[in-house]
């Protein structure tokens, strides 16, 4: 089935977490629309905006990646404080923040994202830092522990507008207070 990173409204009141209504995402339909959009953008917004959810499973590597941990979109952190599976709205606004910057980031690389591609920004990121040669060296390993026991990188396909779609439904859930359940 999957990870679904579902908008629920923030505090849970009782027992469950109430969903957010779909309306709330209606707007992401119109960045579905359009004769230049790529179809894995228009996808994605376009389930945004009928469910106010993100099937977030073929983004787990690469928000870990970017944000420098484990199982940011799988919510671990607060699983094991909280024992609910849930990114708060301040998490939310983290892991937008991150997204945007990278896809700013990736402007010079083109409309294609992939794994070779995230390397090379997240290096151009890195160099030039206090403590550069120490991050690089942790990118070099994190990037390693992707790749397959034949050394092969991950088949990442994503483009720009798409993560940029992602970053605007974890920044909707900050903006509005939502926090996103993490069902899977």
């Amino acid at each position: 089935m999957g990870l679904d990173n579902v908008a629920v409204q923030w505090p849970r009141t009782g027992r469950f977490y109430e969903p957010v209504a779909p309306a709330a995402f209606v707007d992401f339909a119109d960045l579905a629309d359009g004769p230049d959009v790529a179809a894995p953008t228009a996808a994605l917004a376009g389930h945004i905006a009928k469910t106010g959810t993100v099937r977030a499973t073929a983004y787990t590597e690469l928000v870990d990646l970017l944000l420098g941990l484990d199982g940011v979109l799988y919510a671990t952190e607060a699983a094991a404080e909280d024992e609910d599976p849930v990114i708060d709205p301040d998490g939310c606004a983290w892991i937008a923040g991150g997204l945007e910057r990278f896809v700013e980031g990736h402007a010079g690389y083109g409309e294609s994202v992939t794994f070779d591609t995230v390397a090379a920004v997240l290096r151009a990121a890195l160099t030039g830092g206090r403590l550069a040669d120490a991050q690089l060296r942790w990118l070099d390993g994190r990037l390693d522990a992707l790749r397959d026991e034949s050394g092969g990188a991950p088949q990442w396909s994503f483009t720009r507008t798409e993560l940029a779609v992602l970053a605007r439904f974890y920044r909707r859930c900050a903006v509005r207070g939502f926090a996103v359940y993490a069902d899977f």
